[in-house]
């Protein structure tokens, strides 16, 4: 399956599954395989006489909607590299964005059409500008209309680029992974065997469709297996506890499940007819996964992936699926814990994670020496994720590369920090960073979320806590405490802004 383009593929389940639902929004219209595939060709019709060739980029930025997945299914028949982006990214981002990847064709919302036609001038760009609104408007859904309705698909290799993902920028500037046919089927046809899809399933789509975790693996499982998906705009937890009535798996991150704990009417009984649960895109908390545990019956599975790899690891569907863990490498991905000199480590050493696969990506758009730096001499990506296996081949992820803090010459990984202080009574959450000393190069500074149950703490207490049960050089030298943790749109706890909010405070006198 992996030897072929990947709308080949979906348009090959299209055909086994024509008379069957495809999609249903919240307003209760549902269409077939049959009339998603028709709509998906009338699409890729309006691109092409758009005057679009083979392999140009189309930078998307709208809200979910409908027309989001039939746009972007459309590039993948007409062989253009899809382009999302975050619906957040404002100017200047963008500028960064459409300078880098030179689209031939941008689309963005109607009410923003002013704002980006003018920075498309600014930067002197020669993309064309199309809009596309969240309810159907807009002039590419004009030009939809209007366009034919045959469409021959676009016979696409397995190694041309399908498409081109910004990484989260959680430590610095966005690169361009870009992602082929065969990355993503494969990695696809993967999850669809490990996770027991089937065209008896109803997938509950609640995730934004500009991140690797709602466009493609929660996409591609349900396309490639016939299953149904069950679209909404975003994460509503009442309306999801409905929802679970019909679906049969929900994908979500860890701030969904939190969210659903927090409803009374989360209850075993709710959740009775849904088969799986999957987290990802952040780590949950083992108290988290146990809470659920508890009130549903249900073991959420993790798993752990990226942009430039798609999913790399996950918990088992059948066998036992283990708070704070990742899983086991899926079929055909190798995963490896190595040293600073790309040395395999064994089980039970913590070391950087490095992936080898189909799943993993050509390179970084138009960067070929940041390429060359995050593969090892024998083809190994670096993830530049820290991690450690157990005698069962479960990955647990201690944190990233970058946020590893060197104190005084030891070592320290903040997410071991952060399990302590996460356990602390009164401690909603916490993120843990360095800051720069004086004396021990980096000082374990920690920022701490306070629950709204009414245990409070101070910093005297928590610091003492955390000495009580980690070695000294690990103890944060500062806690603070904030009202919430900066996170992108997946939840992931944006360090380098924590950082800095972090280094301004501690800048200011004690009393300040």
């Amino acid at each position: 399956m992996a030897d072929t383009g990947l709308y080949e593929a979906l348009e090959d389940s299209f055909a086994r599954h024509a008379g069957r639902p495809a999609l249903e929004v919240e307003s209760g219209r549902s269409a077939t395989y049959r009339e998603l595939n028709a709509e998906v060709a009338r699409c890729a019709s309006a691109l092409r006489d758009f005057g679009l060739r083979r392999g140009d980029r189309v930078v998307v930025q709208i809200e979910k909607s409908p027309q989001v997945l039939v746009l972007y299914l459309a590039c993948l028949r007409a062989g253009f590299v899809y382009v999302p982006l975050n619906t957040a990214y404002r100017q200047n981002e963008l500028s960064h964005f459409v300078s880098d990847a030179e689209p031939s064709l941008l689309i963005c919302s109607p009410a923003a059409e002013g704002e980006i036609g003018a920075l498309l001038r600014a930067l002197r760009s020669s993309a064309r500008l199309a809009t596309l609104g969240a309810t159907g408007g807009g002039s590419l859904a004009e030009a939809v209309r209007e366009s034919s309705r045959e469409f021959a698909t676009v016979p696409t290799g397995p190694d041309q680029l399908a498409a081109i993902i910004y990484t989260s920028g959680t430590t610095g500037r966005s690169k361009g992974a870009m992602l082929t046919h065969r990355n993503l089927l494969s990695n696809a046809a993967v999850l669809v065997k490990t996770w027991g899809f089937t065209s008896r399933d109803v997938l509950l789509h609640v995730l934004p469709v500009f991140h690797v975790h709602g466009l493609f693996v929660a996409i591609h499982c349900a396309l490639l297996s016939g299953a149904m998906l069950l679209w909404r705009a975003k994460f509503d937890a009442e309306a999801a506890l409905a929802d679970f009535a019909r679906a049969t798996v929900m994908m979500g991150v860890p701030t969904h499940y939190t969210r659903l704990l927090a409803e009374a009417g989360l209850t075993r009984s709710a959740c009775a007819g849904v088969r799986l649960f999957v987290s990802g895109s952040a780590p949950l908390l083992a108290d988290t996964f146990r809470a659920f545990q508890q009130r549903t019956g249900h073991a959420i599975l993790e798993r752990y992936g990226m942009s430039e790899t798609g999913m790399i690891t996950s918990n088992p569907l059948d066998g036992e699926r283990r708070a704070g863990t990742v899983g086991r490498p899926l079929s055909g991905v190798s995963v490896r814990v190595t040293d600073a000199h790309d040395h395999s480590l064994p089980s039970g050493e913590t070391g950087g994670i490095q992936v080898r696969g189909d799943n993993v990506f050509a390179g970084y758009w138009r960067d070929p020496v940041k390429t060359r730096e995050e593969f090892t001499e024998d083809s190994w990506f670096r993830t530049g994720d820290v991690g450690v296996f157990d005698d069962d081949d479960y990955v647990s992820i201690v944190g990233r590369a970058k946020d590893l803090i060197i104190t005084g010459g030891y070592n320290v990984y903040p997410k071991e920090v952060e399990a302590v202080l996460d356990a602390i009574p009164g401690v909603a959450e916490s993120a843990v960073v360095g800051l720069p000393h004086s004396d021990f190069g980096e000082a374990v500074t920690a920022a701490v979320v306070l629950a709204s149950d009414g245990h409070a703490s101070t910093e005297a207490a928590i610091i003492a806590h955390v000495k009580s049960q980690l070695a000294n050089y690990k103890v944060p030298k500062r806690v603070y405490f904030v009202a919430d943790l900066p996170r992108n749109a997946m939840g992931k706890v944006q360090k380098n802004v924590l950082r800095q909010k972090l280094a301004e405070q501690a800048a200011q006198p004690r009393g300040g």
